[in-house]
């Protein structure tokens, strides 16, 4: 770079399009572009420049013929500099039309520069297919957000926020903030905690969601509530999940599961019209909990495709393989998965299947090949003639099959078995990437029971509604209590999840204590909703959808970070600002901290 080069600054040129608002339509007009310098190339004392802007490419053109001071400057120019030129929009000479562009047809006679800014040079290429790590694409994030691809990405987002926002507004909604700094109300995942200067030896949590403000809304006659809302979880993180999410929050008053589910599709239907200009079919189908679990083993189905489960616990419970009859007899189930056409697998690809049905507890994965001659299999010995006929029968089992089994306690049978089934799907590309495929599951079950903690567990949050008809069994048969909560599934993932809340003191307190909380401990956490309740609470019920994971879907991307401007790591870290980071000395005295060790 020049010694004497200096920084220009804008002046008079003022930016009057973007690179592509360009087109065959503005030949011979005089324009205003800024942006960046993509690349530079310089052909035979012309020099070429592609130069960016958030919305795509414009090839701009330095003729020494058209002005020689202009193209000597040009000389100047490497890769992200800042540049504002103002030129002659011409068309492209024949045979040099770039269809990859959408400015591809044209190009600008530049007439006049200004380098506003230079750059180092970056330690990636602002490209889409460029192959860095993800850990230096967050490192400089700031470049990394260049890329046409992430741009198009927050761009979408932002897309599917205003369309949220005009359908709900349309709808009778308003938008209404809660707060940031509240309490702890430990039922759920960890909160963060933030330390409280005024109150030492006190601490707010950030909220996992708006879930109680939200139903004090409702009882304060705000009848219809929404708020695209930050929210926080301390948990372990995955390709969809982050520490700092957002969610489409919303609550209606006077309304039952249908009311709700109207809604969401709707919003469903307006945000994929206004975002993916696609029309999607709505209402959308139902599965009952019970019959997604029998069917796909999982409550969040991908019923893109088949390869449905079948129950079998009952053909094989006195059968001579102990493993399954013995499954059955303490109470657990045997279930099979028929992999159509798959009898070539080999050895180690089973073995790879069975190491992944381990991953989800399963003690083992028996199999069946059916061939021309007959099964093969370790386990076929062990079946009469008549259990092998009610076997082929009720899993259709034909030539050229690979039939697998679990044997286990329910829970573990469909979560090894449900996430077989979603391998097989993408590995024998049965499922169309195309496809947007919405379902409910409805009816689940109020409580599970967590085996570490030896205590029943809200399935969705303490505020669900059980069905009217299990009120009495809250006490005597919690488990089989079935709640008023609806997912709303999309491709394999929730996307959104909601319920029909409690709005009767008497129940709530009922609640609590399945949930083998003491008086003194419901009333310490939640007196103040307690209290609300007996105020005139209105029937209400609503429903979150998770915006990043609904965004990601939107954008056709794998993870979520691609679809967020600033997210962290899978360790929680943000590897731009180096957040988290220690505090002072002088700030943890402040607050009344004492810093005694550090977990690594």
């Amino acid at each position: 770079m020049s010694d004497v080069l200096q920084l220009d600054v804008l002046g008079n040129m003022r930016r009057t399009h973007t690179c592509r608002q360009l087109g065959v339509k503005n030949v011979g007009e005089e324009v205003v572009l800024a942006g960046w310098a993509q690349r530079r190339r310089d052909h035979g004392g012309v020099i070429f420049v592609d130069l960016r802007d958030r919305e795509g490419i414009t090839q701009v053109v330095f003729n020494p013929e058209m002005d020689e001071q202009v193209h000597l400057k040009a000389h100047e120019i490497r890769s992200e500099y800042v540049l504002c030129v103002r030129g002659r929009v011409e068309k492209r000479p024949e045979g040099m039309t770039n269809p990859n562009l959408l400015t591809g047809d044209i190009e600008v006679l530049v007439t006049e520069l200004r380098i506003l800014n230079f750059a180092k040079t970056p330690p990636f290429l602002i490209e889409d297919d460029v192959d860095v790590s993800e850990s230096i694409r967050l490192k400089y994030r700031y470049l990394d957000l260049r890329r046409p691809l992430i741009q198009q990405n927050i761009i979408r987002r932002h897309k599917a926020s205003v369309s949220v926002r005009n359908f709900l507004v349309q709808n009778g909604f308003l938008e209404i903030e809660t707060p940031v700094l509240t309490r702890s109300t430990p039922e759920g995942a960890r909160d963060y905690l933030v330390p409280s200067r005024v109150n030492p030896g006190h601490f707010y949590a950030l909220p996992q969601s708006p879930q109680l403000f939200k139903q004090l809304l409702m009882i304060s006659g705000f009848d219809r509530y929404y708020q695209i809302v930050r929210c926080f979880r301390d948990e372990d993180l995955r390709a969809d999940r982050q520490p700092e999410f957002t969610q489409i929050d919303m609550e209606m008053s006077f309304v039952g599961e249908e009311d709700v589910m109207a809604i969401a599709e709707g919003l469903m239907a307006s945000l994929f019209r206004d975002v993916m200009d696609m029309r999607i079919q709505i209402p959308f189908p139902r599965l009952d909990y019970d019959d997604a679990m029998n069917r796909y083993g999982l409550d969040k189905p991908d019923v893109r495709f088949g390869l449905e489960l079948q129950d079998v616990s009952d053909i094989v419970a006195g059968s001579g393989f102990k493993v399954f009859a013995d499954a059955v007899k303490r109470g657990g189930m045997v279930k099979a998965l028929n992999a159509k056409g798959c009898m070539e697998f080999s050895r180690k690809e089973i073995d790879d299947l069975t190491a992944l049905a381990a991953v989800y507890l399963a003690k083992g994965l028996a199999w069946i090949k059916v061939r021309e001659d007959g099964w093969q299999s370790p386990i076929v010995k062990f079946f009469s003639e008549a259990e092998k006929q009610a076997l082929a029968s009720r899993l259709d089992m034909q030539v050229g099959d690979l039939v697998f089994f679990v044997a286990d306690k329910a829970k573990i049978v469909n979560e090894a078995l449900g996430h077989l089934r979603n391998h097989l799907g993408k590995r024998l590309n049965l499922i169309d990437d195309s496809k947007f495929a919405f379902v409910w599951v409805t009816r689940f079950p109020m409580l599970e029971y967590d085996e570490t903690e030896k205590r029943y567990q809200a399935m969705h949050h303490p505020f669900t509604s059980p069905l009217e008809e299990d009120y009495d069994r809250l006490q005597d048969a919690p488990l089989a209590v079935k709640s008023r909560a609806y997912d709303l599934v999309l491709n394999g993932s929730e996307i959104g999840g909601g319920s029909i809340r409690i709005h009767q003191k008497e129940l709530q307190e009922k609640v609590f204590e399945a949930l083998g909380m003491s008086r003194e401990s419901y009333e310490e956490k939640f007196g103040f909703l307690l209290s609300a309740l007996e105020s005139g609470a209105p029937p209400h019920g609503g429903i979150a959808f998770g915006f990043d994971r609904l965004v990601m879907m939107l954008c056709g991307q794998s993870s979520i970070r691609d679809i967020i401007a600033f997210p962290k790591t899978q360790k929680a870290a943000c590897l731009m600002t180096n957040a988290p980071s220690e505090p002072s000395k002088a700030q943890l005295d402040e607050l009344g901290i004492r810093v005694t060790s550090v977990r690594v």
